[in-house]
C-alpha cells in the first residue's frame, strides 16, 4: 500500500445522548424541506435515509435548517408550514433559537448538532490550551529574540472542564496522554469517564483555585451567562489559563481583560467572544496573554459532512415514526 492509498480518517461525530427521551410526542413522518438553501450533501443525507425532500408547503412535516444565524427565517418557515413536527438545527449551541424553541417546543421536536462537531472543536481547544501554556501569543507577536525562559508543560496539570457534552468528552480523550488531573463541572454530579472527579455548577468556585487550566464547553443559557467574572478570576492562580470554545457570553469580557492585564491569570485562548465579532480596537486584541481565534474551531469543510451524518441518523428516526433513535434532542426547558 502506498501513501496515496491511505484515506485520511476525518472527523467523526461524538454521540452522547442516543436514546434520550423525547420532550414531545414522536413527530409524524412526511416530506422534509431543507432550508434556506438545500445543498447536495444534505439532500443526499435525507434521500439516502429514505426521506423525501420537497419544497416548503402545507404537507411539510420536517425541516432541516442550515442557517445558524437566522432564527427569524426559521420562524417564518414554521408559520408557513404548521404541520411541521421535527426541526434539525445546524449547530450544537441553540441559544440563537431559544425564543423559537420556547414557543414551539411543546409541539415540535428540535434536534441539534450537539456532539457532531466535538472532534474538531476539542482539537481546537487543545491547541488553545497548549498555546497559552507555551506563551505562544507573546511569541507570535515578538519581533526580537527573547532571552527569558517562559512556558509550562501540560503534563500532570490540574484541568477544570466546565460542561460534559460531546466537546468536553472528546477534550478529555485528547488530554489523556498528558496524565492531567481533571475535574468536570456540570449540572449533575454523575461521574464522567476520564475525569478524576465531577462536581455540580454551584461548586465551581471551590475548584477554580487549584486549576492550572479552565476549559469552558458549557451551553449558553440564562443561568450560565457570565459564569466566569471578576470574582472567579480573583480566586484563580496567577499562572492559570482560560480556554473558551463554547460561547463568549459565558465570560465577562471586561473582567477577563482586567484579569490578564493585572496578572490575576496568565493567559486566555478564546474562539468565542462577547461581543462577537470582536470589534477592531477592542482592548482584548492587544491584552497580554490573550490569543483570539474568530469562532473557527470548526470550519464549513469540517462540519458539513458531520451535520450530514446527523441529518441522516435523525431522518431515519423521523421516518420510523416511533420517536426512537433521535440524536441531539433539545430540551426546551433546559435550553439545549
Amino acid at each position: 500500500m502506498t501513501d496515496t492509498d491511505v484515506q485520511p480518517r476525518g472527523h467523526r461525530a461524538v454521540v452522547t445522548d442516543a436514546g434520550a427521551p423525547l420532550p414531545v410526542a414522536p413527530p409524524a413522518p412526511g416530506p422534509i424541506a431543507i432550508l434556506p438553501t438545500p445543498t447536495d450533501l444534505h439532500v443526499s443525507a435525507v434521500t439516502g435515509a429514505g426521506g423525501t425532500v420537497a419544497a416548503l408547503d402545507g404537507d411539510t412535516r420536517g425541516i432541516v435548517w442550515l442557517d445558524p444565524r437566522d432564527p427569524s427565517g426559521l420562524q417564518d418557515a414554521l408559520d408557513a408550514a404548521p404541520a411541521v413536527s421535527w426541526v434539525q438545527l445546524p449547530f450544537a449551541g441553540v441559544d440563537a433559537f431559544a425564543d423559537l424553541i420556547g414557543a414551539h417546543g411543546d409541539t415540535v421536536l428540535f434536534t441539534s448538532a450537539k456532539g457532531a462537531y466535538a472532534e474538531p472543536v476539542a482539537e481546537h481547544a487543545l491547541a488553545l490550551t497548549l498555546a497559552t501554556l507555551r506563551v505562544l501569543p507573546a511569541r507570535a507577536r515578538a519581533s526580537s529574540w527573547a532571552t527569558e525562559p517562559e512556558g509550562v508543560s501540560l503534563y500532570g496539570r490540574r484541568v477544570v472542564v466546565i460542561g460534559a457534552g460531546g466537546i468536553a468528552l472528546e477534550y478529555l480523550r485528547l488530554l489523556a496522554p498528558f496524565d492531567v488531573d481533571v475535574t468536570v463541572v456540570r449540572r449533575s454530579s454523575s461521574p464522567v469517564e476520564g475525569a478524576a472527579r465531577t462536581v455540580t455548577t454551584d461548586q465551581l468556585d471551590t475548584v477554580l483555585p487549584d486549576a492550572d487550566v479552565v476549559m469552558i464547553a458549557a451551553a449558553m443559557t440564562s443561568g450560565t451567562a457570565k459564569l466566569l467574572g471578576a470574582h472567579q478570576f480573583s480566586i484563580m492562580k496567577p499562572s492559570a489559563r482560560l480556554v473558551n470554545i463554547a460561547r463568549g457570553g459565558l465570560v465577562d469580557t471586561d473582567a477577563l481583560v482586567e484579569a490578564l492585564r493585572t496578572g490575576e491569570i496568565a493567559g486566555a485562548g478564546v474562539d468565542v467572544t462577547d461581543p462577537e465579532p470582536l470589534p477592531d480596537g477592542h482592548p482584548l486584541w492587544d491584552t497580554p496573554g490573550a490569543v483570539i481565534t474568530p469562532h473557527q474551531a470548526d470550519t464549513p469543510e469540517m462540519v458539513e459532512p458531520l451535520l450530514a451524518e446527523r441529518v441522516r441518523v435523525n431522518v431515519t428516526a423521523f421516518l420510523g415514526g416511533a420517536g426512537e433513535g433521535f440524536v441531539g434532542v433539545v430540551d426546551p426547558v433546559a435550553g439545549y
